[in-house]
Formats: C-alpha cells, structure tokens, sequence
C-alpha cells in the first residue's frame, strides 16, 4: 500500500495551498473566490461572470508547486462553475460560458476528473489550519472557498474534513490488516481491524456535531443547492452535446468504499452499486488505485476474530444510520425532489447499505 496515503488518508500530504503567488497571473482566481459569496446576492452575478477574463493554466516553475497549484485550480474554478449553473434565486443554466468552461475543463483534464466541483474539490482540497503545529481538527480548521458567508457552510465542510484527517488513523489499521492478510497472520489481522473500529467510531462522533453549527433549513434553501448535479449543461468552447455530472456528494469519500473493500462486503447489485461504482470516477486518481488495491487483497474474515471483525461492521453501519439520520432531517423532510445532490434516491439506498453491512457479521 501507498505508505503516504496510510499516513495521511486522503487528505493532501501537506496542507492545500490557500492562494497562488501573488506574482502570479492565477492570483486573480483568490480574488474572483473571496469575492464570490458576495457576487452571488447580485442577479447580475452571471452577467458578470461571463465577462471574466481566465488566465491559461502555466505550469510553476517548481515541480512540487504544480498539484497543488492545479488544486487550487480546480477548487476555484469548480466553485465558480457551480456558482454560475445553480445561483440561487435564478433559473437553472443550460450553459456553462466558454471562458469558465475552458479553463474548468483543462484542470479537470490535468487531475484526470470529470469538470465539476466533487468532494475532493469542496472539502479534501478546501481547509486551512489557523496553528499549523496543532492538529486538523474542528476549532483548529477553516474553510479557503465557499459559496455564502454562513458559517454553517464552513461547519459542514469542516466535519467532513476532520472525519477525514481520522481517516488516517484507520488506513494506519487497513494497512496492519492487509499485510497480516498477505502474511497469514492472525493477530496482525485482528490489531489492524481493531484500530480501524476505533477509528470509525471517533468519525461517527465527529459526524454527530453537525447540528452544532448547521441549521437544517438553511442548508436546503441556502447553500446545498450550489452542489447540485449539473443536468443537460453544455460546456461552451468544450462540447456542444449537453453534458450530466453528479453533484458534490459524501459518497465521493474514500473512505467508506476502501472499507467495502477490506470486508468485502457483498452488496447485492443494484442502481445503488453502479452508483457508488460512478462515485469513484469523481474521486482523485489515487485514491481509485488504492480502493482498487484493497478489493484485490485477501478476504480478513478467516483470519479474524469475531469481536473485532464484527465491531467494524458495527461501526459502519452505525455511521451510516447517523448519515441517514442527517439526510433526513435536513434533505428528506423539505424536498420534493427525492434525488440527491449527486442525483439519486438516497433514502432508500441508504436503508440497503445500513442492512446489507449488518448482515455481513460473522454470526
């Protein structure tokens, strides 16, 4: 396994670039983002983000400076894309505009990913730390873009990011279990699961403050529609077919699917496996070899012990109960629309996922 991505999960080896040089004819993109809640109030706001002026991607001198630079990238020009399609307040647009279409296209190209604003674009690559010697934690994080000046948004985005920076601490785990998989090694098998379920466990406790900051009806009307799917848009100067995307969702996490992966969970096929299979697709490249990596590796199961492989089930499922939980408090019970942000009847799959990983216990 990837040692860099058991130390740091799947957030960025090193904390994501906030701005570009200032010298930089990119820095305009910080400027055209900081200044982006505020443009979104004003009907004009397409008027006149059709008359910006992109620069072309240049490649930074310094080789280490080149993904995170492209992140960034991504990240402002995927706000701005999604800005544009789903204003609030304003009809759905058909069209994304040549000189926003371009240039989200060619970053999106360079990061092998499809052009729209995805998980890792919204909260992987979107965070700071105010002490760079403290931990990324909730209290210690904020958010680089954003679509509204509600802290609300800022708190949804930063759970996510905490549960993330845990996620370390499991692949540390993955890592235990599969190479006591590979050696035959039983209490190799057992410590490793023993730490993911810990792990898990510290994620559903962080998953639990979301109310702490994040008031339900303005999630719906306020902010959630910015990471709406695209349907039907025609990216200008790109391709005149009408294009669909799914929307920024947590089923773009790598976490979840990497545990699929170990346990080898058999969910039983269906629109929701092709669906969280097309998840991948929006999830960077390495994280899709790694979930790759997991699923080809043998099955823990004989190995372990029913204690800790059963705590990991548990622990799954429980995180997903607490995410069906949010979902129907803050999407289910205003919305008419059964589908989600990435375009699917989630309930119910939800439901399946819950009963599926239950079953699965070693009796």
């Amino acid at each position: 396994m990837d040692r860099s991505l058991s130390e740091h999960a799947f957030l960025p080896d090193a904390d994501p670039l906030t701005a570009f040089p200032p010298d930089s004819p990119m820095a305009v993109l910080d400027e055209i983002g900081r200044d982006l809640p505020s443009l979104l109030r004003d009907s004009g706001f397409r008027s006149r983000a059709r008359r910006l002026e992109i620069p072309a991607w240049k490649e930074p001198a310094d080789p280490a400076a080149v993904l995170p630079q492209l992140r960034l990238r991504y990240v402002r020009l995927g706000f701005l894309a999604s800005a544009y399609i789903n204003q609030v307040g304003e009809p759905l647009a058909g069209v994304l505009p040549r000189n926003l279409a371009v240039p989200l296209a060619d970053a999106c190209r360079r990061l092998s990913r499809p052009p729209i604003l995805s998980y890792d674009g919204y909260a992987l690559y979107n965070w700071k730390r105010f002490d760079p010697a403290r931990p990324i934690a909730l209290g210690n994080i904020d958010t680089i873009q954003n679509f509204v000046h509600l802290y609300d948004e800022h708190w949804f985005i930063l759970v996510h990011v905490e549960i993330e920076q845990i996620a370390a601490h499991m692949m540390a785990g993955v890592d235990l279990a599969t190479r006591g998989i590979a050696a035959g090694d039983r209490g190799l098998v057992n410590r490793g699961l023993q730490k993911v379920g810990e792990s898990v466990s510290r994620q559903i406790a962080v998953l639990r403050r979301i109310p702490e900051h994040m008031d339900p009806a303005l999630y719906y009307k306020v902010f959630r529609p910015y990471i709406r799917f695209f349907e039907h848009v025609v990216f200008e100067g790109v391709d005149s077919t009408p294009m669909n995307f799914r929307g920024e969702t947590g089923a773009q996490s790598s976490i979840m699917p990497t545990l699929v992966a170990l346990m080898k969970i058999p969910h039983r096929p269906s629109l929701l496996t092709n669906h969280l299979d097309d998840m991948q697709n929006f999830m960077p490249r390495e994280h899709r070899q790694l979930i790759a990596d997991v699923q080809a590796l043998g099955d823990p199961r004989p190995l372990a012990d029913k204690e800790p492989y059963n705590e990991v089930l548990e622990a799954m499922a429980t995180f997903r109960e607490v995410h069906y939980g949010w979902a129907d408090e803050y999407i289910n019970k205003r919305v008419s629309d059964p589908r989600g942000t990435g375009g699917t009847p989630y309930m119910q799959w939800l439901g399946q996922l819950i009963a599926e990983t239950r079953a699965h216990k070693i009796p």
